[in-house]
C-alpha cells in the first residue's frame, strides 16, 4: 500500500471514529418522560404544565444547556431554552403546554455552539383522563374487542402509555370495554386526546374494594378477595383498593378529572341470599371506599357511580342496590353515572342472553358515560 493510500486510510479510520463519537454523543440525551402517548390532565385555567425528566451528557466546567420545541402547537415551534434543574447527568423541567395534542416533543442539547444530543416524543397531549373501576361491564368483559376510531385515546398501564384497543391493560378479562368508543366521543367533543387508567376486576363485589381494616359480616360469593377472621367477622384484603391507589398516584394530585364506578351486579340478587348485600351496607361501603380513596391521595377526586344491577332477563334489577347506587348521588358524596340496568335485550351478549355487553351494549354503554360526562366537562372547561 502506498503511503498515499496509508494517510487515506488513516484519514478515513479518524473520520469514521470522530463521526462515532458524534453520534454516541448526540443519543446521550434520553427523554425519561413523558413517554410516548403520554396525556397530562388538563388544567381548569390556562395552560397546562407537563414534567419533562431525563437524562444527558456532562461535560467539564460546562452548565448543561437543553432547548425544546413543540411541534404541532400554535405560534412558531421555534426553539427556547429548557430552565431545567440538574442533579449530575439529570435534569427535569416543566413545560407550559395548551390542551390539544397530538404534539412532538424535541429537546436538544449544547456544548459549544453545537448540537450534541437530541430526542424526541412523538405524542403528547393535554386531555382529559378518567380512572375506570368496578366489576366486569367496567373491564374486558364485553362480546367484541374494540378499537378507537380517532387516534387520540390511550390507556396508561403502570408504566407506558398505550392506543386503548381492547382488551385495556389493568382490567381484568380478555374480551371487549366501552372505553375505545367512550374516549372517541370526548375526543371528537373537545379535539384533545383522552387518557383512561383500567382497573376493573371481574365478578367483584364492593366488599372486596374495601381497604383491609373493613369489617363486615358476610362475604360476596366469590371469597378469593376477602379473609374470615377469628370471630367469624370478614375483611377485605386490601388487594384491590391498594391497587386502585397506587395507579391513582402515579397520576400525581389532580392528574386526572374522575373516577368512572360501574359495579353492583355482584352485590345483587345472589343465589345464597346471604351473600347478597343490603341496600344501606351497599351505600355505606361505598361511601367508605370513596371518602378513604380520596384521603389515600390527598384531595377529593370525584367518583361517578353508575346504577348497575343487571344479570339476566327475569333477573333485571334490584331496587334496593339501584337506591342505594343513587343515595351517593342525592348526598352529594358521588356524581350521578348512567342507569345501565336499562341496557337489555341485543345490546346483551349471547342474544340477550348474559350479563355482559354486547358490541351494540358496549357501544350504548359508551354513549350513556358521554351523557353524563360531557356536561360535567362543559362546566369544569368553561371555567374563568
Amino acid at each position: 500500500m502506498s503511503r498515499t493510500q496509508v494517510t487515506c486510510a488513516v484519514l478515513s479510520l479518524v473520520a469514521s471514529v470522530m463521526s462515532s463519537a458524534f453520534e454516541s454523543s448526540v443519543t446521550a440525551l434520553e427523554i425519561l418522560a413523558p413517554v410516548d402517548f403520554h396525556v397530562v390532565q388538563i388544567a381548569n385555567r390556562g395552560s397546562t404544565s407537563l414534567p419533562v425528566t431525563g437524562t444527558l451528557q456532562i461535560y467539564e466546567e460546562d452548565v448543561p444547556r437543553l432547548e425544546w420545541r413543540l411541534i404541532g402547537a400554535s405560534g412558531n415551534p421555534s426553539w427556547e431554552v429548557l430552565s431545567a434543574t440538574h442533579v449530575q447527568d439529570q435534569f427535569s423541567a416543566t413545560l407550559p403546554v395548551d390542551p390539544g395534542g397530538w404534539y412532538r416533543l424535541d429537546l436538544r442539547q449544547l456544548h459549544g455552539g453545537e448540537v450534541v444530543g437530541q430526542a424526541s416524543v412523538e405524542h403528547v397531549g393535554v386531555g382529559e383522563i378518567f380512572v375506570v373501576a368496578g366489576q366486569s361491564n367496567s373491564a374486558n368483559h364485553g362480546e367484541k374487542q374494540l378499537t378507537p376510531e380517532t387516534n387520540r385515546v390511550v390507556v396508561f398501564d403502570g408504566q407506558r402509555w398505550h392506543v386503548a384497543n381492547d382488551p385495556q391493560p389493568g382490567a381484568s378479562g380478555s374480551g371487549g370495554s366501552f372505553l375505545p368508543p367512550l374516549g372517541d366521543e370526548i375526543v371528537r367533543r373537545y379535539n384533545k386526546p383522552v387518557g383512561f387508567v383500567a382497573c376493573g376486576i371481574g365478578a367483584t363485589s364492593v366488599r372486596e374494594w374495601l381497604p383491609r381494616d373493613a369489617t363486615f359480616l358476610h362475604p360476596p360469593t366469590i371469597e378469593s378477595r376477602v379473609v374470615r377472621q377469628g370471630d367469624g367477622t370478614w375483611t377485605s384484603d386490601g388487594r384491590a383498593f391498594d391497587r386502585l391507589i397506587a395507579r391513582m398516584r402515579q397520576l400525581g394530585p389532580h392528574g386526572f378529572r374522575a373516577v368512572l364506578w360501574h359495579q353492583g351486579e355482584s352485590d345483587a340478587n345472589q343465589r345464597d341470599p346471604t351473600r347478597t348485600l343490603r341496600g344501606d351496607l351497599y351505600r355505606e361501603y361505598l361511601s367508605k371506599l370513596v371518602e378513604r380513596s380520596r384521603a389515600e391521595i390527598g384531595w377529593d377526586v370525584p367518583w361517578f357511580v353508575a346504577q348497575a344491577t343487571y344479570h339476566v332477563p327475569g333477573d333485571e334489577g334490584s331496587d334496593d342496590i339501584r337506591d342505594a347506587q343513587a343515595s351517593l348521588w342525592r348526598e352529594g358524596i358521588a356524581l350521578q353515572g348512567p342507569d345501565t340496568d336499562t341496557l337489555k335485550g341485543p345490546l346483551r351478549e349471547q342474544g340477550g342472553r348474559g350479563v355482559h355487553f354486547s358490541e351494540a351494549g358496549q357501544r350504548a354503554h359508551a354513549r350513556l358515560w358521554a351523557d353524563r360526562l360531557i356536561p360535567w366537562l362543559e362546566g369544569k372547561t368553561n371555567q374563568p
